[in-house]
């Protein structure tokens, strides 16, 4: 094994009787070197923005959330709901009731969902974060209000600067089952929007507003939709997940992050492995120039195979070192490629020199987020495609190595 990979390393780094030989090595370096290069910032450019777009969520979305298993609404005096918010006083315990709802806008009108939210709500620091425009204000005085998302503002034109104009949401009455008059059909409430948000495609139709007044127009005076808790420690939502979960039961489902952004976490993920996988079929054209390389080293060796068959050298030598020579070609591109590529993505991290444009409000510079893991997978992944092109490769140096055999 050591004299296989001592030759080889002689026969990488020395000239040879053909330039052209040096030539396409060079070749195959430079494009597993580019293509290394492109893996690694192309990955680390896809963890950035799927940091950000998830980190957008998670400042409206809690790190659980308790939803019953059947049905839309459920009793919210659980025994085990009432002595988790006891025993944990600094978590936010919130109390949710949403639905659809028709809102209405001057002229324009929008099915968007309603959130009804407890006071405790406002407690989250994060959620100025995705204020856009106004305050995070639902009670004042005795008034309420309404925030509402980016896609229900743009749809409807709202103005949170108009006090003239005001936020009509409708919902079906429950208690009316056929009316002559249709206004009657509905329970509608009138609320001054005074703020607007942006968070994600889903949460962007959301009207925030107060517990009761969703208790209104949804004619639910005890029941809630889920009840939504955030820790201090962001990572204690893992740890009480299984335990709230094993003491409700069945009836409820505890979600973390994850889940409740699973659609999110699918796309974004699917994206990053097409384009993985893009990227890993020229990775596999670029490697493939290493067979022609080879092949060329190989007969360009012709009389030192014979030298090594005369000095008693078996077939598994021969092909070692043709195998380990093809290696080393990709192993060096590979890992400047890593190298660099790190290193661009690092200070792209740090200095963001390319920027998304002056429109973008959420960030100014192309996000990044280097994972060890992107590194041992496109390690793995040249080494793969680098082994079966240099084994194909070195299966020519047995052929010519038997035919020396015969010659002689």
């Amino acid at each position: 094994m050591n004299t296989a990979f001592y030759i080889a390393k002689r026969y990488l780094f020395s000239k040879k009787s053909t330039n052209a030989i040096n030539i396409i090595s060079g070749i195959s370096t430079l494009g597993v070197f580019i293509g290394s290069t492109a893996l690694i910032i192309i990955l680390s450019a896809f963890n950035g923005l799927e940091n950000l777009v998830i980190s957008l969520s998670n400042n409206l979305n809690p790190d659980l959330r308790i939803e019953p298993n059947v049905g839309k609404t459920f009793n919210p005096e659980n025994s085990v709901l009432i002595d988790f918010k006891k025993a944990h006083p600094t978590a936010i315990y919130i109390e949710v009731l949403q639905e659809k709802a028709l809102l209405k806008y001057r002229n324009q009108q929008f099915i968007g969902q309603i959130k009804g939210v407890s006071p405790e709500f406002l407690k989250n620091k994060s959620l100025d974060s995705i204020l856009t425009q106004g305050e995070f204000l639902l009670q004042k005085n005795g008034i309420d209000y309404a925030v509402v998302g980016a896609q229900v503002q743009y749809t409807l034109g709202v103005n949170i600067n108009d006090p003239l104009s005001v936020l009509e949401i409708y919902s079906p009455n429950k208690k009316t089952s056929a009316s002559i008059n249709p206004a009657e059909e509905f329970t509608a409430r009138y609320l001054q929007p005074v703020g607007v948000f942006e968070s994600n495609q889903e949460s962007d139709q959301y009207v925030i507003i107060p517990l009761n007044i969703a208790r209104e127009l949804l004619a639910e005076p005890k029941n809630i939709s889920a009840a939504e808790i955030t820790f201090k420690n962001p990572t204690d939502g893992d740890l009480f997940k299984k335990l709230l979960q094993d003491n409700l039961g069945k009836d409820f489902i505890v979600k973390d992050r994850i889940q409740q952004n699973a659609l999110l976490y699918k796309i974004l993920n699917s994206e990053k492995w097409a384009v993985y996988l893009i990227l890993t079929f020229v990775l596999l054209i670029a490697t493939f120039n290493i067979v022609g390389s080879l092949t060329m080293l190989v007969i360009d060796k012709q009389k030192d195979i014979a030298v090594l068959n005369s000095l008693g050298a078996d077939k598994n030598l021969i092909q070692s070192i043709f195998l380990f020579e093809g290696l080393m070609i990709s192993f060096i591109g590979c890992v400047l490629g890593l190298v660099f590529g790190g290193l661009f993505s690092f200070l792209q991290y740090k200095y963001g020199f390319i920027g998304m444009g002056d429109s973008n409000l959420i960030a100014s510079a192309y996000p990044m987020s280097i994972k060890i893991g992107d590194f041992f997978l496109i390690f793995g992944t040249v080494f793969l495609i680098s082994f079966a092109a240099s084994f194909f490769s070195a299966r020519l140096s047995i052929k010519r190595f038997e035919q020396l055999k015969q010659a002689f």
